[in-house]
């Protein structure tokens, strides 16, 4: 299917089976590096029987703990469990929380080049949870000092060399204040950048390679529209200004759209039942980088992406898609040889 828009870039909705794959990529040969804001998520689970006579909420008897990955170090997770090689570089704390985002990593085959910042304490978000259903989420954060994140930066640039993909995961939490000249240096010496923005200003981001915000993300900093026609216009002037090859929007139910310069590329959400859309985010970027870095191209990338966003909304909190999964998912679909 194809269409156009008022400013000639020609508009192609994307049939998911013409880019479901025979057999998975070669994804361990992918080297990507994940940088940006840390986190440790905690999930406490419980029973729900009663209401508080303290207070009109309910009474939450917790009977099993989780620790996972959060913010950036979910999009390296998501990366690792397809199988790329994958390092991470963020600060936490010089406390137990940041011990424990070591251990997360370790177990999940991630390199870890996290910087430990003695006048903080690790970014934690804890997401109490009763009846399957979150009750309320608790988040302790501090943003990083200046010296940390100085070390942070002459790191990066010692790393760029090992890498091929950069993933810039920005959740507004103060990692990545230096966001500009990562960006300058990495495309400087030919690597792929993606970025997940956050914030009401991209001009940070000015020269990555794809920068993916979700709906709410982008109407912040263009406004809102009320076509496809106006979205089109609004989107493309965007990438235009920040210098982007490719500006990826993500929709929720809508599906995706990607903009480039010679067109606008759209796909259908993966229908299937939505439990969680906690870090589907970070599973989108995390497939999207890892998939371009075999080499394959945007199309394909983007179909496999939005194939790995559909599998994790149907997992409680921020859960990861495996290869296994991701591929399975593609050569038992319908249209699939």
């Amino acid at each position: 299917m194809s269409t156009s828009t008022s400013n000639s870039t020609p508009s192609r909705l994307l049939a998911a089976e013409d880019y479901r794959l025979q057999a998975a990529p070669q994804l361990h040969h992918v080297r990507l590096l994940v940088v940006g804001d840390v986190m440790l998520d905690r999930y406490w689970f419980g029973d729900v029987s009663r209401i508080s006579p303290e207070a009109p909420v309910p009474v939450v008897r917790i009977e099993r703990r989780e620790e996972r990955l959060g913010g950036a170090a979910n999009v390296a997770r998501n990366a690792a469990a397809l199988g790329a090689h994958t390092g991470l570089l963020g600060v936490v704390g010089a406390d137990e929380a940041g011990d424990q985002v070591d251990e997360l990593l370790k177990h999940s085959g991630i390199h870890s080049y996290l910087q430990r910042d003695e006048q903080i304490s690790t970014i934690i978000k804890l997401r109490v949870i009763g009846r399957q259903q979150q009750m309320v989420r608790i988040d302790f954060e501090e943003a990083p000092t200046q010296d940390v994140l100085r070390d942070k930066l002459s790191q990066f640039k010692a790393l760029l060399p090992d890498y091929d993909v950069i993933v810039l995961s920005d959740y507004n939490k103060g990692a990545l204040v230096d966001v500009a000249e990562m960006i300058a240096l990495a495309r400087s010496a030919g690597k792929i950048v993606l970025v997940d923005p956050k914030g009401d200003d991209f001009t940070p981001y000015r020269g990555a390679t794809i920068l993916t915000p979700n709906r709410s993300e982008l109407q912040r900093v263009v406004g809102g529209w009320k076509s496809e026609e106006q979205l089109t216009q609004k989107a493309q002037a965007l990438r235009e200004e920040l210098g982007l090859d490719a500006l990826l929007l993500t929709r929720s139910e809508e599906g995706m759209s990607l903009f480039t310069r010679d067109e606008v590329l759209h796909v259908h959400a993966d229908a299937r039942e939505v439990f969680d859309v906690s870090g589907a985010g970070d599973t989108v970027i995390a497939t999207l980088a890892t998939i371009l870095g075999t080499g394959a191209p945007l199309a394909e990338a983007l179909v496999t992406a939005n194939r790995a966003g559909g599998i994790v909304v149907g997992k409680l909190g921020t859960a990861t898609v495996t290869r296994e999964e991701l591929f399975a998912a593609s050569s038992s679909a319908p249209g699939a040889a």
